[in-house]
């Protein structure tokens, strides 16, 4: 969508480089100039090529080196293109001196030496000399200072990029007015340069440039430009992207460009209201006005609004009072070419709409709701992303979102929905991650979602759901990463069935009414026994560089924490809250990725076993409030990562093994057990009771061997004991000390002599196998 936004520049440059391929493509029918030819000698001998870049610039005809372009017919060098071809900023590119000599290339239109390290050069003021230059691009380069404003005499300009990274340099301007000299100006980018000294009338400046159709200024610090202007004349203006800088208003001029295609004023701290006129453009395809704190209702956006719009992103404008409000109306359907709706963390009411308006205008008079299943020749105009996730919906859920049938995600969490889940989702076959969580949704788990073969997610946690939990889910989501039923009432037995996700990585069924004993079989979770040290980023329904981030909220630690970036290092399995019984099933050992196990508030029974030191990344164990009996297993002071640790009201007994790890947890950690004893409980523990592994000298080697220090001591007594008691002998009968070193050297001799023999034996064997 954004190409098609940027397609005025895109042909621009196509016409720019058509005639720059066409002389590369017969440089060898020209030579270059001789003065362009040692002008760029020279400008190579101030760099420093660690990737050798410009090995090939040797030879007499410098039209066929790398970079270089020539007019076919005059000789005259055209187009330096010796941008980083690895395009990441800083790395390993050219860096050193821009020569002044450069100038001298008196015919040059197209300059780019983007994504070098120019560290800790300012842009040359020479540059200026390029009275023909058309395309200038110096982006994450390394360039810091200010930036020159004698780039204005270059009329012939109609592409600059000067964008820059931030944090590790410091380019900036502190006017603005010297762009108003590229009257020809098409394309520019100044993307993190420090604008915030130009004063608030800087868009006055841009405002100059007929042509101008794609302005990046984003992260720059400005400030807000007037909210209107005596006279537009952004007559060309496609694309704009001022996000990430600090505005107070809204621009109302903007309502006056009606050839904007994209907007984005993302991450701003604009507090005012949407300007009426605002979504009438009849071209805006993009619009991106998340993280402010804007005013609007939603009657207002979409009852006449943008019917060429693809992305809307409104989320999170509940700032200060502030926010989208109302509830959605059926006009929003009218929209149809959109491909990404975002309007989360808002404060909408009322229902969900049940039918689409508007589908008189198209092939197919359906009411169907959400942009589904509306079918032009071979293109479906469809939704990937529906999030409406924390706002106030009410009413049930749509029947009709079952006809979303290119629906990635739907998000519906946080929110007031009641009634139960309509079969039809079951039809969303492309659906990767459901969040009905949160709700008051009431029923049971429709047996139509073993269509739901694509899901990852499947979070519909904290509703009134009731029945017992099926055993299809076990072979209908082969590709289940999370499953989470938690604060339901399901009851029954938890099905053997759901060991075969061999992809899930959190099981969180707690606080249902689930009960016997914990299915055989744990090690099956193929996904959990394996260590997580791989970062992935969980992102769905990419559309023009928009994404939906997979969120999920985990009991972990005492507390409730939402994980996002850091989701695929997490591996859970929460069953607390229920009626289980039985003994600690020993196979959880043997998930080594394991990361969180909450067992807690159920009547499991039995000891825990010593390999429970076998799971190496458990950060969170809480077993508390059961009847767990014996001791605590003296294995458990060797897990590192263990940060929590609740094993209170059970039946343990003896020593706590108060030592490594375990020294880190308060007594709370252990009360209501009556027989245990040691710190950091008050209770003292009687010497007639059981050793604690790394307490009065003991170490524990895991499986159960324990080793008393006192054997090392004894070790190391006799070893002593045999060296010195025949030194001393000796020492005192010296005759004995000849006879004993002349009978070592005999054995010494004689074994050597056996050594080399064998040795030799030893040699001709291999090379006969040979």
């Amino acid at each position: 969508m954004e190409t098609s936004s940027l397609l005025h520049t895109f042909v621009t440059v196509i016409c720019l480089m058509t005639g720059w391929l066409a002389d590369y493509g017969n440089a060898q029918l020209v030579n270059c100039k001789a003065s362009d030819r040692e002008t760029l000698i020279d400008f190579k001998s101030g760099l420093v090529d660690p990737k050798n870049l410009l090995s090939s610039w040797e030879g007499s005809n410098c039209c066929q080196w790398w970079g270089v372009g020539c007019n076919n017919w005059t000789g005259d060098v055209i187009v330096v293109d010796i941008h980083n071809p690895d395009k990441v900023p800083e790395s390993c590119g050219l860096r050193g001196e821009i020569r002044s000599s450069l100038a001298n290339l008196s015919s040059l239109e197209y300059l780019d030496l983007s994504f070098n390290a120019f560290i800790h050069n300012q842009i040359p003021i020479f540059f200026q000399s390029f009275k023909k230059l058309q395309y200038l691009n110096l982006a994450y380069a390394g360039f810091d200072g200010k930036i020159p404003p004698n780039l204005g005499n270059i009329s012939t300009l109609q592409h600059v990029d000067i964008s820059s990274l931030a944090f590790s340099t410091n380019l900036a301007a502190d006017d603005i007015r010297w762009v108003t000299g590229l009257t020809a100006l098409k394309y520019l980018a100044m993307d993190r340069v420090d604008l915030s000294m130009v004063g608030s009338n800087w868009v006055e400046a841009f405002n100059m440039l007929p042509y101008l159709s794609d302005l990046h200024l984003s992260a720059c610090n400005l400030p807000s430009p007037p909210s209107f202007l005596n006279f537009t004349n952004f007559s060309s203006l496609a694309v704009l992207d001022l996000s990430h800088n600090i505005f107070h208003s809204f621009p109302q001029w903007l309502v006056n460009v009606s050839s904007l295609m994209y907007i984005d004023l993302s991450f701003n701290s604009i507090w005012d209201s949407i300007p009426v006129g605002f979504t009438k453009l009849p071209n805006l395809r993009f619009l991106n006005l998340w993280g402010n704190g804007l005013t609007a209702s939603t009657y207002q956006l979409f009852e006449e609004s943008w019917s060429k719009i693809e992305v809307i992103q409104l989320g999170f404008n509940f700032v200060q009072g502030n926010s989208i409000e109302g509830n959605i109306p059926n006009s929003i359907f009218k929209l149809c070419s959109l491909e990404y709706l975002d309007l989360s963390y808002n404060n909408l009411t009322g229902s969900l709409p049940e039918h689409l308006e508007g589908t008189k205008y198209y092939l197919y008079e359906s009411p169907l709701p959400h942009l589904q299943n509306l079918v032009l020749t071979r293109t479906r105009l469809v939704a990937s992303v529906i999030d409406l996730s924390r706002n106030t919906l009410t009413g049930s859920i749509p029947k009709s979102i079952g006809n979303c049938l290119y629906l990635e995600v739907l998000d519906l969490q946080n929110n007031n929905l009641s009634g139960k889940i309509p079969r039809s989702l079951g039809q969303l076959s492309d659906l990767q991650t459901l969040h009905l969580r949160d709700n008051i949704i009431t029923g049971k788990l429709p047996s139509s979602f073993k269509g739901l073969w694509s899901l990852e997610t499947l979070d519909l946690g904290y509703n009134r759901l009731i029945g017992k939990i099926p055993q299809w889910p076990g072979d209908a989501f082969p590709h289940l990463k999370v499953l989470s039923l938690r604060s339901n009432a399901f009851s029954g037995k938890i099905p053997s069935a759901l060991l075969n996700l061999t992809s899930l990585k959190i099981l969180d069924l707690a606080e249902n009414q689930l009960s016997g004993s914990i299915p055989p079989g744990m090690s099956n979770l193929n996904a959990m026994t394996q260590e997580q040290n791989i970062k992935q980023d969980l992102i769905y329904g990419w559309v023009a560089g928009v994404y939906y981030e997979e969120n999920v909220i985990v009991n972990t630690k005492g507390q409730s924490l939402e994980y996002t970036r850091t989701l695929s290092f997490l591996t859970c399995i929460d069953l607390s809250g229920n009626y289980l019984h039985g003994e600690f099933p020993h196979e959880v050992t043997k998930l080594a990725g394991l990361v969180v196990l909450n067992l807690s508030r159920n009547q499991i029974s039995g000891q825990i076993p010593q390999s429970i030191s076998e799971l190496h990344q458990l950060a969170s164990l809480d077993l508390s409030c059961n009847m767990f009996s014996g001791p605590i297993p003296s294995s458990i002071i060797s897990m590192s990562f263990l940060e929590f640790l609740n094993v209170s009201y059970n039946n343990f007994s003896g020593r706590i093994p108060y030592a490594g790890q375990m020294s880190t947890f308060e007594a709370s950690s252990f009360s209501g057990n009556p027989g245990l004893c040691g710190a950091p409980l008050a209770v003292e523990c009687s010497d007639s009771g059981p050793s604690i592994p790394g307490l009065n000298g003991e170490i524990d080697y895991g499986d159960g061997y324990i080793v008393d220090k006192w054997l090392y001591l004894a070790i190391g007594l006799g070893f002593a004991a045999g060296v010195l008691i025949p030194y001393l002998l000796m020492a005192f009968k010296r005759t004995w000390s000849y006879m004993y070193f002349d009978s070592v050297d005999k054995v010494a001799d004689a074994l050597l002599y056996l050594g080399c023999k064998t040795s030799a034996c030893f040699r001709n064997h291999c090379y006969h196998r040979r």
